[in-house]
C-alpha cells in the first residue's frame, strides 16, 4: 500500500463523521405555525361529556390560545439546545442523538447509557432526567452511578431522518443504535427504554448481549393466552399470585378498556399515511391527537375531567415542546408508520 492509499485508510469516512447542530425555530416556521393556528376550525363539544369522547374541544381552543400568545418559542429554543444535538449518518440515515458527557473529578468514571424513547413521546423526554443521571451528587444520589447519556431519535422520528423504504423495524433500529454506539466508542453500555424504546432495547440485548452489560424498560408488552384468562376468570389463584389478580381480571371489561384505547394502535399499524396527511398539515389536529395519549396514557380515570388531568399533571410548555418536535420536522406520519413495520414483521403484512 503507497503512503497516499495508507493515509486514506487512516482518514475517517465523511459519512461517518458526527455534527454538531443547534435546534432552530425560524421565523418563517414560527409565522407560519401562528397563521394556522389562527385558521383553526374550531367546534363545539357535547354537554358533559369531559374527555370521553377524546380531548375536548373548549380544551383544544384553551391550548390554541396558549400556545397562540403566550409559549414562548425564542426561551424554548434556548431551551432545547441546553444539551448538545449531534448527526451522524448510519446506513443511509442521518440520526440525530442528544449527548450529555458528565463533569468527572480524577479518578471518577462514568458508565455510558443509551435511552430510546417511543410514540407518542421523543427525546425531549428525557430533558428532566439527565441531570440527575450525569449530575447524581447535586440531584439527591451518590457518585457511584454517574451517567454518560446518549439520546438518539429513532428514524422518522425528532431530528432523525426517515426510513425512505420498508422495513424500518424495532430489529433495524437496534442495529442502527449499536451501530451509534461503536461510533461514539462505546464498546461495553447500559440501555434503557419506554414503549417502542422498550422494544428496541431488548432487541439491543438479545443481538448485541457482548456490548450491552444491562438493560431498564418501563414498559413492557404483552398478554396471557385466552386459556389463561377464561380459566382465571374462575380460578383466578391457579394462575397468579393473590396480589396480583387485580391486574388481570375481572378480564372483560379490561378487555373493553383496551378496545376504548387501542383506536389509534388500529389506524396507525394498518393505515398510517392517511390520518398523516391530516396531522402533518393541521397544528390542532397533531395537538389534539398527542394530548389525548398523554391523558388517557397517564391515568384513564382522567378521562373523567373537563381537561384531561393535564393541567395538573403536566407542564403546558412541556406538552407543547413534545409536538413542536413533531410540527417541525413534520414528521408524524413517518414515525405512525413504525407501527405499521412492525405489526408486519410480528403477524406478516396484513394487506396482503
Amino acid at each position: 500500500m503507497v503512503g497516499g492509499e495508507r493515509d486514506r485508510a487512516k482518514a475517517p469516512k465523511a459519512a461517518e463523521s458526527i455534527r454538531q447542530f443547534s435546534i432552530s425555530f425560524s421565523n418563517d416556521t414560527i409565522n407560519d405555525l401562528k397563521t394556522r393556528l389562527r385558521n383553526t376550525r374550531h367546534f363545539e363539544g357535547l354537554e358533559g361529556t369531559k374527555f370521553h369522547y377524546g380531548v375536548r374541544p373548549e380544551y383544544m381552543q384553551t391550548v390554541v390560545k396558549y400556545w397562540l400568545n403566550k409559549y414562548d418559542f425564542k426561551a424554548q429554543e434556548k431551551y432545547f439546545n441546553k444539551y448538545n444535538h449531534y448527526r451522524t449518518n448510519i446506513e443511509g440515515l442521518d440520526i440525530h442523538f442528544v449527548h450529555v458527557k458528565p463533569t468527572l473529578k480524577p479518578g471518577q468514571k462514568s458508565k455510558p447509557l443509551l435511552m430510546s424513547h417511543g410514540w407518542p413521546g421523543s427525546f425531549y423526554e428525557f430533558y428532566k432526567i439527565i441531570p440527575l443521571l450525569t449530575d447524581p451528587v447535586n440531584n439527591g444520589g451518590t457518585a457511584e452511578d454517574i451517567f454518560e447519556v446518549i439520546c438518539p431519535s429513532i428514524p422518522g422520528f425528532g431530528y432523525s431522518e426517515a426510513s425512505h423504504k420498508t422495513g424500518m423495524t424495532v430489529h433495524a433500529v437496534a442495529r442502527i443504535f449499536g451501530k451509534l454506539m461503536s461510533r461514539l466508542g462505546h464498546d461495553k453500555y447500559y440501555v434503557q427504554g419506554g414503549d417502542w424504546g422498550s422494544a428496541i432495547t431488548i432487541v439491543m440485548g438479545l443481538l448485541l448481549p457482548e456490548h450491552v452489560k444491562g438493560l431498564h424498560i418501563n414498559m413492557i408488552a404483552g398478554n396471557p393466552p385466552m386459556a389463561q384468562l377464561i380459566i382465571g376468570s374462575y380460578f383466578p389463584s391457579l394462575i397468579l399470585p393473590a396480589e396480583d389478580h387485580h391486574k388481570v381480571w375481572p378480564a372483560i371489561p379490561m378487555f373493553f378498556d383496551m378496545l376504548l384505547e387501542m383506536g389509534y394502535f388500529h389506524i396507525q399499524a394498518t393505515k398510517p399515511d392517511t390520518i398523516g396527511h391530516s396531522l402533518t398539515d393541521s397544528p390542532v389536529g397533531l395537538a389534539a391527537y398527542i394530548l389525548e395519549k398523554f391523558s388517557t396514557g397517564t391515568n384513564k380515570t382522567w378521562r373523567d375531567l373537563e381537561d384531561g388531568g393535564l393541567n395538573d399533571g403536566w407542564q403546558i410548555d412541556d406538552l407543547l415542546n413534545n409536538i413542536m418536535v413533531y410540527w417541525m420536522n413534520g414528521n408524524m406520519a413517518s414515525a405512525m408508520r413504525f407501527y405499521k413495520e412492525n405489526v408486519a414483521l410480528l403477524f406478516g403484512d396484513i394487506n396482503k
